[in-house]
C-alpha cells in the first residue's frame, strides 16, 4: 500500500459550516461572554444526562477543582486511578490533598475497587471515579464500602448512556479532541441544589453573572434593566464558560448521536480485522480511545513504524505514580502497582476520530496487521 503524505492523527476534532454559522451569530450578536448560549447549553446538557443541575465551565479540570473548593476539601486524602490523565493526580495536589492513587483493572483499565478498600485511609473523604475511554468506573461496587465524595469524571464517556448518575457530582470534558470538543470546555452536573448555588456563584470571584443582572426587572418600575449593584460573600474564581465556547457547544451536540455511531464504525472495523497480536479493548459506547494492546516487545516498535507509515498513535496513559511529582505527594509512596505496571507497557491507541474516512481505518489496519506479518 503507497504511504501517505500527511500524517493520520490519532485525534482530531471534525467541524463544519454549522459550527461556523453558530459561533459566528455570537459574534454579531455582541454578546461573546457569559450570557444566553451558556444558559442554554446548560439546560440541554443537564436535560441529557439527567441531572437537575448543570454548571458550564472552562474545562473538566477546573470543574473538579471548583467541586473540591466549595466542599471545603483541603488537608486530605483523594483517591485516583493511576491509568488517567495528569490532571486527575494533580488537582488534589491544587488543594494542599495527598493524592491516593490506587491500581487498575487489568482489563478495563478502570479503578479497581479491591485496590481502593485496601488502601483506605481516616481522611479518604474524596474520590475521583474515572470512566476510562468512556467504559463506565465501578462505582456501584465502591459504594458497597465507600460513602465518601464521589466525582464521577466523565471526560471520556460524552455520552454514554447513565454516565454522569452514579457519583455524588459529574464532570465532563468539551476539550479539543473529545467526543464533543469546544476547544476546550468543561460542565458540572449534579442534583444538589445548596451545592449548586455555590459553584455558581464561584464561576466568577462570587459575584452574579453580568448576564443575569442584565436581564433582571427592575425592583421599582418592573421592567428589565441592568441592575449594577451585587455582594460577595465567598471566595470565588474565574472559570465560567462563554457563549462563544456554548455556541460551538451547542452546534456540537446536535451532531453528538451521529458522531459516535462513527466512532463505534471504527472500533467495530478494528475489532473485525485488526490481526490477533492486538489485543482489543472493552467496547465503548464513545470510543474516546481505541486503547489496544500489543505484546510488550513490540509496543514502542509498532508506534515507530506507524509513524513512519504517516500514523500517529499514542498511550493512555503512562500511570500516574511513575510522574516525580506525583510521587512526592502519594498518600503511599513506595507501594506497588503491579497490574497497572505490567500493562502500561502494551497499551497503544490507535487513530479513532470523525475526520477519519474509511480509507483511512483500512490504511491503519493494513499497516498494523502488516508489521506483525513482518515481525513474527
Amino acid at each position: 500500500m503507497e504511504i501517505r503524505q500527511k500524517m493520520l492523527p490519532v485525534l482530531q476534532p471534525k467541524g463544519d459550516q454549522s459550527d461556523i454559522d453558530a459561533v459566528k451569530e455570537v459574534i454579531e450578536s455582541g454578546w461573546w461572554g457569559k450570557g444566553p448560549k451558556v444558559e442554554q447549553f446548560e439546560k440541554e446538557f443537564a436535560q441529557l444526562v439527567g441531572s437537575k443541575y448543570a454548571i458550564a465551565v472552562t474545562s473538566n479540570s477546573h470543574g473538579q477543582d471548583l467541586v473540591m473548593k466549595a466542599l471545603g476539601i483541603k488537608n486530605r486524602d483523594v483517591i485516583n486511578p493511576t491509568i488517567s490523565f495528569m490532571a486527575t493526580a494533580m488537582i488534589p495536589i491544587w488543594n494542599d490533598c495527598t493524592t491516593n492513587i490506587v491500581d487498575v483493572d487489568p482489563f478495563n483499565m478502570n479503578i479497581n475497587p479491591d485496590d481502593v478498600k485496601k488502601h483506605l485511609t481516616p481522611k479518604s473523604d474524596v474520590l475521583i471515579a474515572v470512566n476510562q475511554a468512556g467504559v463506565p468506573a465501578p462505582i456501584d461496587d465502591i459504594r458497597k464500602f465507600y460513602d465518601g465524595y464521589i466525582i464521577e469524571d466523565c471526560a471520556h464517556s460524552c455520552y454514554t448512556s447513565g454516565a454522569g448518575l452514579k457519583g455524588d457530582c459529574a464532570v465532563w470534558s468539551f476539550q479539543a479532541v473529545k467526543t464533543m470538543p469546544s476547544g476546550d470546555g468543561g460542565m458540572i452536573t449534579l442534583n444538589d441544589e445548596k451545592l449548586y448555588n455555590k459553584l455558581k456563584e464561584m464561576t466568577w470571584f462570587g459575584v452574579s453573572s453580568t448576564f443575569s443582572r442584565v436581564n433582571k426587572n427592575d425592583s421599582v418600575t418592573g421592567k428589565p434593566g441592568y441592575t449594577w449593584d451585587y455582594e460577595v460573600d465567598k471566595v470565588g474564581y474565574k472559570c465560567y464558560m462563554i457563549d462563544l465556547t456554548a455556541a460551538l457547544c451547542l452546534s456540537q451536540l446536535k451532531k453528538l448521536p451521529a458522531m459516535l455511531e462513527w466512532r463505534r464504525h471504527v472500533q467495530t472495523r478494528y475489532n473485525n480485522e485488526l490481526c490477533e497480536q492486538v489485543i482489543r479493548p472493552p467496547f465503548s459506547d464513545t470510543v474516546q480511545y481505541y486503547c489496544a494492546k500489543v505484546p510488550h516487545q513490540h509496543r514502542d516498535n509498532l508506534i515507530d513504524y506507524l509513524a513512519d507509515k504517516k500514523i500517529h498513535t499514542s498511550v493512555h496513559f503512562k500511570p500516574l505514580h511513575k510522574f516525580e511529582i506525583i510521587q512526592k505527594h502519594l498518600t503511599h509512596p513506595g507501594r506497588s502497582y503491579n497490574v497497572a505496571d505490567h500493562e502500561w507497557l502494551g497499551l497503544v491507541s490507535l487513530p479513532v476520530h470523525n475526520a477519519m474516512n474509511d480509507d483511512d481505518i483500512s490504511y491503519v489496519i493494513y499497516w498494523v496487521n502488516k508489521y506483525f506479518e513482518e515481525k513474527l
